[in-house]
This record gives structure tokens, sequence and C-alpha cells, in this order.
């Protein structure tokens, strides 16, 4: 039987068919490091206390049916309040919209924005960007990113498709990458973006900038998150932000995810998400306003949330680096956020000593998942070409014993190449 041309056509994610691989085989009593899916280990990293509270004593109260098509009204307000003190913006609650995660805030910002065979400018690699615009029917024009840049579009690379695209999609701290724009670059891209835009006639549908922020309050070290409209005040009509608590609380199971940007798309994203009943639920919905309007535990949870988390990226690091100091090649870029690390194993091309040749990323990761009992996700996965040796690694399921063993297993294993 036929069916849509979407459905015939869509590629399912490589992330999950990587992650259910391993599941089975951790399932069967297999040892292995999971560092695919970009989830965390809720015995290692449990969501907030006062969170967690808050869900049990709303369900309590019954607080079962429907929530409204765009959030709580105090959930909102509490999300304004926090845009407001954390991130130096103005959004009045009718700018924000909430729902179950982020993933639906992104689809419904596409099919707002994009119709059929109009451009969108997004990074490779970059998480799921080719799928919403193949699922919106645009045409994806691809930013091939490069090490020296971490990973990360510059505007050098971005300006000269600017003139007939209508998004441009970027996240920082980037996933897959873990790594993140300095004030410098992103306002050179804003800047670029304005100019687009002034030069566009008043019936002219503007270059809109899609602005995922999901692990902004992820950040290491001295590395700082900025935003577009923090940078540049211009950009506030055509910005559209995702944020939530996912990967911020490591509450990524609880399912709330907002939007805020401008009245009129935000508007239409509601009417998407009414459609599609993507809501989050009610009593998780009232525990997040909760929780948000005490900043103190907070910013206490997320602090030690991520000092807890560095430390696992930097066992991670620091591991591929010892490996590449042994005369290993392989490589890693320090993390600077989110829950990620870049690595790189150049074996494509290469043999073992058995004679298994790899001419794909991806088969070399099932290799690994067999020999070495570690799992990681090629860049392949991304968007990127098989032959690309850059590879993520998600660190937020494992404790440092793990880790550390699953180096140690990912060593022996490369030692048996030629």
């Amino acid at each position: 039987m036929k069916l849509s041309h979407l459905a015939e056509n869509l590629i399912g994610s490589e992330i999950i068919k990587i992650g259910n691989e391993v599941n089975e085989r951790i399932a069967q009593g297999e040892k292995i490091a999971n560092l695919t899916i970009g989830d965390l280990n809720s015995t290692i990293y449990p969501i907030p206390a006062l969170l967690k509270q808050g869900v049990i004593e709303a369900y309590d109260k019954n607080l079962t049916n429907y929530p409204p098509a765009n959030g709580l009204a105090n959930l909102r307000k509490a999300i304004s309040e926090d845009i407001s003190s954390r991130w130096n913006a103005s959004y009045s609650i009718n700018e924000i919209l909430v729902a179950g995660g982020s993933r639906p805030l992104i689809y419904a910002a596409y099919k707002s924005i994009v119709d059929a065979g109009e451009k969108v400018i997004y990074p490779v690699p970059s998480w799921n960007n080719n799928h919403y615009t193949f699922l919106s029917e645009g045409e994806g024009i691809e930013i091939h990113t490069k090490a020296e840049n971490n990973f990360l579009p510059i505007a050098e690379e971005i300006i000269p498709h600017l003139g007939d695209a209508v998004l441009l999609a970027l996240c920082s701290p980037q996933n897959p990458t873990g790594t993140m724009y300095s004030r410098e670059k992103l306002l050179e891209i804003c800047l670029a973006v304005v100019e687009e835009n002034k030069m566009r006639g008043a019936n002219q549908k503007p270059l809109y900038l899609l602005y995922d922020q999901i692990y902004a309050m992820l950040t290491f070290g001295e590395n700082k998150h900025y935003h577009p409209v923090e940078l540049l005040e211009e950009l506030r009509p055509y910005t559209i932000y995702i944020d939530g608590i996912s990967k911020c609380f490591a509450a990524t199971g609880v399912r709330v995810g907002w939007s805020f940007g401008p009245l009129e798309v935000i508007e239409k994203m509601k009417s998407f998400l009414g459609h599609l009943g993507a809501w989050a639920p009610k009593p998780e919905q009232e525990a997040t306003a909760n929780f948000l309007t005490d900043k103190d535990e907070v910013n206490s949870f997320v602090t030690h949330f991520k000092e807890k988390l560095h430390e696992s990226l930097l066992l991670l690091h620091k591991g591929i680096q010892s490996l590449k100091n042994e005369g290993l090649p392989v490589d890693s870029i320090e993390p600077m956020g989110a829950m990620y690390l870049t690595l790189k194993l150049d074996f494509i091309g290469k043999t073992t000593k058995d004679g298994i040749h790899f001419n794909d990323s991806a088969r070399l990761v099932f290799y690994l998942i067999e020999n070495a009992g570690l799992a990681i996700v090629p860049f392949s996965a991304f968007g990127n070409a098989g032959s690309m040796p850059w590879f993520r690694a998600s660190a937020g399921g494992l404790g440092p014993e793990e880790i550390l063993s699953g180096i140690e297993r990912l060593r022996i294993c490369l030692l048996d190449f030629k």
C-alpha cells in the first residue's frame, strides 16, 4: 500500500536505531557504556526535589484536566519573570507558548514559517533540522561546519545564503557538539539577519531566526551563553526561542518546554499545537511554575547539577586525550556546554588486524558496541556524510567508574587496528 510522500520518504532517527541496539544488548546482560541518547540517568541525576514534590502535589489535587492551549497563566508568568531576570529580555505571557517538550514547538515554528520550496539554513551537524525541513517541504541549505570553528556556522558561511531564505536555525550550546557561540561570533550573524530584513520589502516574508537554547543554563567554566535579542534588540520581531526544563533541570521525561517570540508567530504556533494536542500535562506545568518562582532553589540545583555533569564530561575528554597521547588517531574538543563531548576517531578507511574494513562511521559505531562495549553516535546521524570521523558522546547516562572502564575498553579495541 502506498502512503503519503512524507511517510514514504521520512528517515527514522539513527540515534534511536543505535540506542535500541544498545538497550537490547544491555537487557541481555552485556556491559556497554551507553553514550548515545541525550538523556540523563535519573538515579545519578534526579530532578529537583521541589519540582518532584510539586508534581506529586498537583496530582493529589486532581489537576488532571486539559490545560489552556498556550499553557497555564501562572507558568507563563513565571517563565516571563525568569526570562527577564536570567536573560535580560522582556516577553509578556502572551508571547510565551508552553508545550510537551521542545520538539513540538520546533515543529510548530517550522510549519508556521516555511512554505513548500522555501529555503531553510541550518548547520551540519545539527539536531533534526534536516528532518523538520523535510516535514515542512522546505529546501535545506546546509552549512557544513568546520572543526576549527567548533562545528558552529559562522557569519561568512551563512551570509551568502540569506538572500532567499525564510528561516535560519541555530542552537547554542550546540547539539551534538557541546560547543557554543562567543558574543562576537553570534553578533556577526545577528547583524547579518537584521541587514537582510532591512532589504526586504513590506510584502516579502522576513528572514526568521529560530534559536534553540534548551542547554543555555548548562555552560562550563568561563563560557557564557548569549542570545540574539540580548545582543541586538532589532532582532526581536524575527527571533523565535526554544527553551524548557528537560536539560537544565534533568527533567527529560517531565515534558515541559516553551517558546517565546513575536506574538503573531507564537499565535500561529499555538494553533498548530492545538490541532496536535501536544500540551504539557497540567500537573507538570503547575509544578514547573512553582519551582521557577523559587530562584534560590533553581540556581542551587543548576549549579550542582552542571558541576557534576561537567566532571563526567571532563573525565571523558581527558580519557580521549590520554589515548591521543598514546599515539592513537583520536581527538576531542573540550566541552563548553550542554552534555556532549565531540570526539574524533580517525579510523574510517582503516582495517583491523583481522581484516575488518571500515568505510563509514556507522559501521565503526556498531563494531565498537560489539567489541569495546561502548556506544557513541556518528555525526552522520546529524546530517554529515558517513566518511566524517567525528562523533557525539553524551555523558549524562553514566557515572565516573563506567566512563573510565568504557575508555579502557575503547583503548584495547582501537589497538587492534593496523
